[in-house]
C-alpha cells in the first residue's frame, strides 16, 4: 500500500493532483521539516513590519532549516510589495555535485503549473484584442472538433475555471525524452480526452484544457505559443531568463537548476512537459518577481486594468463558502485576506505563487526536489501560513454549531468518495479505486478524513462552524459539503475546492467492499495456483495417481492455469505502478508495451478463470466429490466473478494507448 500511495502522490503531482500538488493544503510540514503547526486560532496582535530586514530574517529562520530537514538541495524565494522587490534570495544548491549555489537572478527553476498563469494572461490579451470570446464555443477557434457533451459545447470561461468536463489524461503529459516534445497542432487532436461531466458543472483540473487554451492563442494570434509568450509577456516585462521552449535554448542550459529526488540522490533529466502551455515554463526567481509586480499593478505592461480586474476578481460557482476559481488564478483565503494563486509541480520541482491584491504583496517559492516523503508540499504550505500570520494577520474565527447538530451532520458525511479529477474510461481508473477518500467519525463524533491527516503532521480537528461547513482548529482550513434531499451531493476543502470536488462513490465502485473483495479473490486464486504444483509433488512422493480423468481433469488444470495467469497479470499491474512511481516519465510511451500486454493478458486471465472455474465446479458437483472440494471450487468461481468484474468496470482490457 505504501508503494501505491507513493505512486498516487507522484501521478497527482504530475497531473497537477488535487490535494498536495496543486492547491495549498494549509497544513504543517512533517515534524522537524518546517516548524510547528500553522495556527489560525493564535495570531500576532499586529503585523510585523514588511521590510527587507524583517523579511530576510524571517525567511532565513525558516527555509534553510526546512530544506535541510527535508533533504531538498535548493530553493528560491521572491517577495514583492508596492511595485518593487523586497526580497529575492536563493538557498542551497542548484547543482549538488558542483556545489553551485542557487542565484535568484540567473538560476532557472521549473515552476510547473504556475506556467498556466502565463497561458491565461495570453488568453486575456486575446480577449482584450477581441479575438477570443470567453463564452463562445471554442470550436470556432480550432481546426479540429471538440464533441459536445449532452448537447453543450466547451467555452473558454469553462476552460479557465477547470469546468470543461474533461477526464484526466496522462499518456501525453511528461517525458524524459527530448523527442517527445511536439507541436500543439499535432498534440491537441491526438491527446483529446473523453468528456465525463457536463461543461460548467463540475470542477476537475485539466492540463489538456490549458494546453487547448494555448493552442487557441496560437490560432487566434497566428504565432507559435512559445514565441507569442516571449514577444507579448517576457519581453515587455524584461524577463530575459524565461522560456517555454523545450529542450532549453542552448544559452540557458548552463543556468538550469538540476532536479533531484532529494539531496542524496543523482540529478534527474530535464523534464519535457508535452502539453507545454500547462507547465513547460523555465524561469528565474527574479523574472517571476517581474510577473507578480505586473499583475499586482493592474496588469501593467500586459493587460489593461479593467481586463486584469476581470481576470482577478471573477469568482466561479463553487461549494458553499470555500475558495473559488478566478479566471485562471484560484483563490486562497487566509486571515481574512483573499489571495489569488497557483501551485505547480513537476516530478522534481515544486513551486507556488501567491498574490495578495488588497495588500499589494506577492510571494513566489520554488524548490528543486520533492524532498523526503514529499516534504516540499508541507513546506510551501507552512510558509504561506507563517508569512500571512506574521505580515497579514487577522481575527480568529469563533463560530460553531450545536454539538447535537454537528454530530448528525458528521454522520451524514461518512462514506467513500471519488475525486472529480481522474480517469474514468480507461485502465487508469484503477487509481481511482485505490485512491478513494474515506470520511469517518472520531470517538467524539467529529469528522475524520485520514487522507488529509496523511498530508499533515497529524489528525485534523474539524469543528463545524456553519451547517455543513467545518474548520480545522489547527490550520483554519475549511471543508464544506453540498447537501440535497438529506444526502451529501459533493464536498471539498479550501485547498482543492477551486478545481476539485469529491462525490459519493457509487455502490458498485465503492472501495469499502471492492478492495477487500478483490484482495480476497486474488488470495483465493493464489491458493488455487500454488496448490496445483504442491499437490502434484505430494502425489509423486506417495506414488498416488491423479484423481481426475478426462474433462474433469482438463477443467481442473485450466482453472489452475488461469489462476496463474491472474497472478501474472496482477504482478504486471503492480510492476507498472512501481515503474510509474520510480520514473513518471515512463508514463508517456516507454512502458506502452507492458500496458498493452496487460490489457490483453488481464481479460484472458480473468474470463479464463471465470469459465474454467465454472466448468470445474460443474464437474465437481456432478461427480459428487467431497464437500470441501466443491466448496473450494465454488470459492474459485466467486474469485473469478470478482476479478472479471474489476477487469470490466476499471477498463483493464482493450487495444490502443488512450489514457
Amino acid at each position: 500500500m505504501r508503494l501505491i500511495r507513493k505512486t498516487l502522490i507522484m501521478l497527482a503531482a504530475l497531473a497537477a493532483a488535487p490535494l498536495a500538488a496543486q492547491g495549498p493544503v494549509p497544513s504543517p510540514a512533517p515534524a522537524g521539516a518546517a516548524g510547528e503547526r500553522a495556527s489560525a486560532a493564535v495570531m500576532p496582535v499586529r503585523a510585523a513590519p514588511l521590510d527587507r530586514a524583517d523579511l530576510e530574517a524571517f525567511m532565513d529562520g525558516f527555509l534553510p532549516y526546512a530544506l535541510e530537514q527535508a533533504r531538498i538541495p535548493g530553493a528560491v524565494v521572491v517577495v514583492v510589495h508596492k511595485g518593487r522587490v523586497l526580497l529575492e534570495k536563493g538557498y542551497g544548491f542548484s547543482d549538488v555535485a558542483r556545489r553551485r549555489p542557487v542565484r535568484p537572478d540567473s538560476t532557472l527553476f521549473r515552476p510547473g503549473s504556475v506556467s498556466k498563469l502565463f497561458t491565461w494572461t495570453a488568453v486575456m490579451q486575446q480577449v482584450e484584442a477581441g479575438r477570443i470570446d470567453l463564452d463562445q464555443d471554442v470550436n470556432r477557434y480550432l481546426d479540429f472538433r471538440i464533441p459536445p457533451f449532452e448537447g453543450k459545447p466547451v467555452t473558454m470561461r469553462q476552460i479557465m475555471t477547470h469546468t470543461a468536463g474533461f477526464e484526466e489524461a496522462l499518456r501525453y503529459l511528461v517525458s524524459n525524452d527530448p523527442a517527445a516534445a511536439m507541436p500543439l497542432r499535432k498534440l491537441m487532436p491526438l491527446a483529446l480526452p473523453e468528456r465525463v461531466s457536463a461543461p460548467g458543472t463540475t470542477p476537475a483540473y485539466s492540463n489538456y484544457a490549458t494546453a487547448l487554451a494555448g493552442y487557441i492563442v496560437e490560432r487566434t494570434s497566428g504565432e507559435d505559443f512559445a514565441a507569442y509568450v516571449d514577444k507579448h509577456i517576457f519581453k515587455p516585462l524584461g524577463m530575459a531568463h524565461s522560456t517555454f521552449v523545450q529542450p532549453l535554448p542552448e544559452k540557458l542550459v548552463p543556468l538550469m537548476s538540476g532536479g533531484y529526488p532529494d539531496i542524496t540522490q543523482r540529478v534527474r533529466p530535464f523534464e519535457i512537459v508535452i502539453p507545454a502551455p500547462a507547465g513547460a515554463l523555465s524561469s528565474t526567481g527574479a523574472d517571476m518577481g517581474k510577473f507578480m509586480i505586473a499583475h499586482l499593478d493592474g496588469g501593467a505592461g500586459l493587460l489593461r486594468p479593467d481586463t486584469a480586474r476581470r481576470m482577478h476578481d471573477y469568482r466561479a460557482p463553487g461549494v458553499g463558502p470555500l475558495n473559488r476559481m478566478a479566471l485562471g488564478f484560484y483563490e486562497q483565503q487566509v486571515n481574512g485576506h483573499r489571495a489569488i494563486a497557483h501551485g505547480g509541480d513537476t516530478a522534481w520541482f515544486h513551486s507556488y505563487l501567491w498574490l495578495f491584491p488588497d495588500a499589494d504583496v506577492g510571494v513566489f517559492l520554488s524548490m528543486n526536489s520533492p524532498g523526503v516523503d514529499g516534504a516540499a508540499g508541507p513546506i510551501r504550505n507552512a510558509l504561506f501560513h507563517k508569512f500571512a500570520d506574521r505580515y497579514l494577520p487577522g481575527p480568529a474565527p469563533t463560530t460553531r454549531v450545536s454539538p447535537h447538530t454537528a454530530k448528525a451532520h458528521a454522520e451524514m458525511m461518512t462514506g467513500h468518495y471519488i475525486a472529480s479529477r481522474g480517469s474514468f474510461t480507461n485502465f487508469m481508473s484503477l487509481l481511482g479505486l485505490l485512491g478513494q477518500t474515506r470520511i469517518g467519525l472520531t470517538d467524539d463524533g467529529k469528522l475524520s478524513v485520514p487522507a488529509l491527516d496523511r498530508l499533515s503532521a497529524g489528525a485534523r480537528d474539524w469543528v463545524e462552524v456553519e451547517p455543513f461547513v467545518w474548520r480545522d482548529a489547527g490550520t483554519g482550513e475549511r471543508l464544506a459539503a453540498e447537501v440535497e434531499a438529506g444526502k451529501v451531493r459533493r464536498w471539498s476543502l479550501d485547498a482543492a475546492s477551486p478545481f476539485l470536488v469529491f462525490e459519493p462513490a457509487p455502490t458498485g465502485m465503492n472501495a469499502a467492499w471492492v478492495l477487500p473483495a478483490l484482495i480476497a479473490a486474488l488470495g483465493i486464486a493464489a491458493l488455487a495456483a500454488l496448490a496445483w504444483p504442491t499437490r502434484g509433488l505430494v502425489r509423486r512422493s506417495f506414488g498416488a495417481a491423479f484423481p481426475l480423468e478426462g474433462r474433469a481433469r482438463l477443467a481442473y488444470r485450466l482453472s489452475r492455469a488461469s489462476a496463474w495467469l491472474v497472478l501474472a497479470s496482477a504482478a504486471g499491474w503492480l510492476a507498472l505502478i512501481a515503474a510509474f512511481s520510480d520514473d513518471v516519465g515512463s508514463i508517456g510511451g516507454p512502458l506502452d508495451w507492458l500496458i498493452q500486454l496487460l490489457r490483453v493478458l488481464t481479460p484472458v486471465a480473468a474470463f479464463g478463470l471465470l469459465a474454467s472455474a465454472t466448468w470445474h465446479l460443474e464437474h465437481s458437483v456432478r461427480a459428487k466429490r467431497k464437500w470441501t472440494m466443491i466448496f473450494s471450487a465454488f470459492l474459485l468461481l466467486l474469485a473469478g466473478v470478482v476479478i472479471a468484474r474489476v477487469t470490466l468496470v476499471y477498463h483493464l482490457y482493450g487495444l490502443g494507448m488512450d489514457y
